[in-house]
């Protein structure tokens, strides 16, 4: 029986390719097809449009482009079939590495964090593994690296959960939904759908016990899940007992459990790091990892820059930069860690609100310092939510460098001891910076200077 249109590599090879998006994915994908004797056209937005009347039989179409974008609509309409990173890399897999194994992790908040954990467990593992997706290298650069990896942890974003259909994983955690990118999903429950859609292409669900978007959402997959959280664990569960991590899902019989940490092998010690890290031994666990490996990765274990990172510690006064905080689920988990916080927030909100987030976290803040585009939404959640709280608006028309020495500055002015000067923008950066990573370095390198 012959397989349809482009589901065998060989009928992808000899294809007329274009990519739609020349970033870090386009051209792995470009870099690929060239290493296989064929060059595929690259189309950027804002290209000249004459280029899609070309004859293509295949479309490749990186994370970020709307399934209704104009340039994607065109090609289908002229008989270019789709396909995502992700479909064109597990056609790669199996034609190359049919034994290798797949996992993945997902959420609004967390997902890289725990992702490389992931990848830590497995260093201390007897398998070999790589994380890769949506942090590191793109998925075609770990397929063609020269390694052959008994295991790929993908770090999958909600753009590249909503384009793929064929990838089937060992495991799957899904960490959170909140609101996140609802200017290009539409709305949340598109989002959200977006997001539990990676349930269905796995063998075994991770799942956070404390989010109800979670919980509710999983209720109509079926397949064996795995709930985690920061309470004692049912048969089944993994959760927190005293100072111990606790497994009773991966054991050998129901009124067993196993610890695989403690709260003092974690960096930082925070309640989302813990959870984090019950994610990340779940889909360890699935892949057949002893506890011992787990608990070895995970003490092995050193967060990413610009996550909760504690820049500097005077005068009484703690300096952290959380600039990976790009959103107000991420904000609120940061926020919920510290007392007496003068919050550095703003930027592009993308769609989300910040009421709720205000509301949650009014009595951890001294006071609040607003840049970017979008911090009037945050401005209007504080008068709202906050009365009590004094805001300050900082504006430069230097570089943003010169915004941060600005904000720094101010910050220094209202820290008093026993204060935490907090990056946790509940933004994206590109609106004043080139990434969270600018933005984080900016501040981290001000703070130096002048605190």
């Amino acid at each position: 029986m012959n397989l349809p249109p482009f589901r065998r590599l060989e009928d992808v090879h000899a294809a007329r390719i274009i990519i739609l998006g020349a970033g870090v994915t386009g051209k792995a994908l470009a870099k690929y097809f060239e290493s296989q004797g064929n060059t595929p056209v690259l189309f950027n937005d804002g290209d000249d449009e004459k280029v899609l009347a070309g004859d293509f039989d295949l479309a490749l179409v990186s994370p970020g482009w709307r399934r209704d974008h104009a340039a994607v609509t065109r090609l289908a309409q002229n008989g270019a079939q789709l396909m995502s990173e992700l479909d064109l890399a597990w056609l790669i897999k199996e034609a190359k590495f049919p034994a290798q194994r797949w996992v993945a992790v997902t959420g609004t908040n967390g997902k890289t964090t725990t992702i490389q954990m992931v990848e830590s467990i497995l260093t201390s593992s007897n398998l070999s593994g790589i994380a890769c997706g949506n942090v590191g290298k793109t998925v075609i650069e770990a397929l063609t690296d020269g390694n052959a990896y008994d295991v790929l942890a993908l770090e999958l974003s909600s753009f590249q959960i909503e384009w793929m259909s064929q990838p089937d994983f060992a495991a799957s955690a899904i960490l959170n939904i909140a609101e996140d990118h609802i200017d290009w999903h539409g709305s949340f429950a598109q989002y959200a759908n977006a997001k539990m859609k990676l349930l269905s292409q796995s063998a075994c669900a991770v799942l956070n016990l404390s989010d109800p978007e979670v919980v509710l959402r999983a209720a109509q997959f079926d397949m064996h899940k795995v709930f985690f959280g920061l309470d004692t664990p049912a048969p089944g569960e993994i959760g927190l007992v005293e100072e111990l991590l606790i497994d009773r899902s991966f054991v050998a019989s129901s009124d067993s459990a196993e610890p695989f940490a403690e709260l003092h092998d974690l960096k930082p010690i925070v309640p989302h790091q813990a959870l984090n890290a019950m994610a990340a031994a779940g889909v360890a666990l699935a892949l057949g990892i002893s506890h011992e490996q787990v608990r070895t990765g995970l003490k092995a274990f050193a967060p990413d820059h610009h996550r909760m990172e504690e820049i500097l510690v005077k005068d009484g006064v703690k300096w952290i930069d959380d600039s990976k905080a790009t959103n107000p689920h991420a904000a609120q988990a940061s926020l919920l860690s510290h007392f007496d916080v003068i919050w550095i927030a703003g930027g592009l909100a993308k769609g989300a609100t910040m009421n709720s987030l205000v509301e949650r976290v009014v009595d951890r803040l001294k006071a609040v310092i607003l840049i970017g585009q979008d911090r009037e939404l945050i401005a209007t959640a504080l008068d709202r939510y906050a009365p009590g709280i004094e805001y300050f608006r900082i504006d430069s028309e230097g570089t943003a460098e010169d915004l941060m020495t600005q904000v720094v500055i101010k910050a220094k002015e209202l820290a008093t001891q026993e204060s935490t000067v907090l990056l946790a923008p509940a933004c994206a950066s590109m609106d004043q910076f080139t990434s969270y990573a600018h933005r984080g370095e900016s501040f981290a390198a001000a703070v130096r200077k002048l605190a």
